[in-house]
């Protein structure tokens, strides 16, 4: 049976599968994926560790699969410097940016509105310029309280499929093969920091919970800036540019 269509027990894997399997389990999701819907499969690559991860062995899989990058005036410098390697090892990499005026320090007063306007609506975007029917992303049902209810292969918009290929690895063995594979990294990480995201929603913590240190003092401290959570197909309006100058 494929994987696309299995049924298992997610939690029980995250245990009973060791580094290799769980290695070959997520190429196999991304080539039965690709076979399935080739060009109009597309990698969202958010920059941190899970989704270089994921970029690499998508692109280990496939060479041809593109991607698409999502980037936001609040950005670490250190983030947009990665974010311009990246572009330019891999063109196939497409960057989206929403420069709509906004409120300022609307990520204070309204963190999830500032999320929508500056992260979903690009997302949208992408996916609707790209084409995608199958979108790749890099979630992981161990990285904290809000990402426990994903599946490999989900469909909550209809039309669009979200492949999840690594949801049952560990943090550990997220590092353990960017380490074997030698896979470039965030500079961010070797200063502590274990989730990233725009700059003054990121912090350093000593939380146990990986994502503890997003959006600190606010309603969404620890949660999601609302692309895995809100519906994706429909267009809302805004001034994107494809490519970070």
């Amino acid at each position: 049976m494929s994987l696309l269509n299995n049924s298992d027990d997610l939690k029980e894997l995250v245990e009973a599968l060791n580094f290799k399997e769980k290695v070959e389990r997520s190429k196999q999701l991304i080539k039965e994926a690709y076979a399935r819907y080739g060009e109009s499969l597309v990698v969202a690559n958010s920059l941190g560790k899970d989704s270089v991860a994921v970029w690499d062995l998508a692109k280990k899989v496939e060479p041809k699969i593109r991607g698409f990058i999502v980037t936001t005036r609040y950005k670490p410098a250190e983030t947009i410097k990665f974010m311009k390697n990246e572009v330019a090892r891999y063109p196939e990499l497409k960057v989206y940016k929403n420069e709509a005026p906004i409120p300022e320090r609307l990520y204070e007063s309204e963190p999830d509105k500032c999320c929508d306007i500056l992260k979903v609506v690009p997302v949208k975007n992408a996916i609707e310029e790209l084409h995608v029917k199958c979108w790749v992303t890099g979630l992981r049902c161990t990285e904290g309280r809000t990402r426990t209810d994903f599946k490999e292969v989900e469909e909550r918009d209809k039309g669009l499929i979200k492949l999840n290929p690594i949801l049952i690895w560990k943090e550990r063995e997220v590092w353990q093969y960017l380490a074997l594979n030698r896979v470039p990294v965030n500079p961010l990480y070797a200063e502590g920091y274990r989730s990233l995201g725009c700059a003054p929603c990121t912090k350093i913590t000593n939380d146990d919970n990986e994502r503890a240190g997003r959006w600190i003092g606010t309603s969404k401290c620890g949660g999601e800036c609302g692309i895995h959570t809100r519906p994706l197909k429909t267009i809302t309006k805004g001034k994107i540019i494809s490519k970070d100058k």
